[in-house]
């Protein structure tokens, strides 16, 4: 196998110091067009990869950000596939580190100590967390002195970092409002787990406080928990209306995701939407709008909060006068009900 080239060998093809190729990669000094344009080609010739890993532990800054998400399985890559929620986070999030000349890293979280290694062994600037995750791991994690972004988190640890949310109850109670203004008294709650996602607690204490407001019984029969938020476990949801004994008109889930998979399985079991059931979303991500029928959803800029995360990581990152590396600045972004097609009026 063929020798990896190193800067040695750029500056000696380039008839250079290896302090002028290090100058002309890291834009650190002025040198002549000429001398830059022949490092550049002695670079492209011996195919040089810098050392960044070596470089950014040299530096104080890494320019790299990680982000968190709880590992399920053994890999995050599961949960990418079955969620487009976070490819949409995602996007916003290397938006944003792209235009600050960061690079961004992701891995699934383990135990506490295995976090704290992966994020010391890369030097990384800052982190977003995406999900719940135990209080130990941020009790490990505040050790690190580094900036940290939590998304919708409402534990005890939360006031300690930024965070970013949106009014999960609120959202809860507009989709349910809007089934009973329809005429729906019936309605079915889709979550994953109410014990243990704070974020589906909200919701659900926002469907509570709509069907209550309505003076309408609250039938625990009528809540599903799926303990997944993956289409397939939606599809089980719906089968499970199908075949249940108190009969609804509507449903409203957690997640498109879930609502998603509840159209599907009605639909196979021969139902109509909405003739037979209509159903609520929330997050309103990109195939929303293009299933059939289309999802009214309770909209929040899944995009949007992943660049508003990656912008608060940075000023952290960046703000030298900070007394702290992490704040305790909760940002909250709107939220708005989507009516399509997959609600209808009795």
């Amino acid at each position: 196998m063929k020798n990896k080239s190193t800067i040695r060998d750029v500056a000696k093809l380039a008839g250079v110091s290896s302090a002028t190729v290090s100058y002309v990669l890291n834009g650190v000094k002025k040198v002549s067009d000429d001398t830059k344009q022949r490092v550049l080609k002695s670079v492209e010739e011996l195919n040089y990869y810098p050392d960044f890993t070596a470089i950014s532990l040299s530096k104080s800054k890494s320019n790299l950000i990680g982000v968190m998400v709880p590992l399920i399985t053994d890999s995050p890559a599961s949960m990418f596939k079955k969620n487009q929620y976070y490819h949409e986070f995602l996007s916003g999030v290397e938006m944003i580190a792209r235009n600050n000349n960061f690079d961004t890293m992701i891995s699934g979280v383990g135990d506490p100590e295995e976090c704290s290694n992966w994020v010391k062994k890369r030097n990384l600037d800052g982190l977003i967390f995406v999900g719940l995750f135990p209080e130990n791991l941020y009790l490990e994690m505040s050790k690190l002195d580094i900036p940290i972004v939590l998304i919708d988190s409402y534990e005890e640890h939360a006031n300690r970092y930024l965070n970013v949310q949106i009014d999960d109850e609120l959202g809860g109670y507009a989709a349910t409002r809007h089934l009973i203004e329809l005429g729906h008294e019936k309605i079915v709650f889709v979550a994953t787990s109410l014990a243990s996602s704070p974020v589906d607690r909200k919701r659900y204490d926002g469907y509570k406080r709509a069907i209550t407001e309505f003076h309408l019984p609250l039938d625990d029969r009528l809540t599903i928990e799926t303990n997944d938020i993956a289409f397939d476990y939606g599809y089980k949801a719906g089968e499970s209306i199908v075949r249940s004994s108190v009969h609804c008109t509507a449903v409203v889930a957690v997640s498109d995701n879930l609502a998603i998979g509840i159209i599907k399985a009605l639909q196979d079991n021969g139902k109509r939407i909405p003739e037979d059931y209509s159903i609520v979303g929330f997050d309103d991500i990109a195939i929303s709008q293009y299933i059939t029928p289309s999802l009214t959803t309770v909209r929040q800029d899944v995009f949007d909060k992943g660049k508003t995360a990656t912008e608060l990581l940075m000023k952290s990152i960046n703000d030298t006068d900070a007394p702290s590396p992490s704040g305790t600045t909760a940002v909250e972004l709107p939220i708005k009900l989507i009516i399509r097609d997959s609600t209808k009026a009795l």
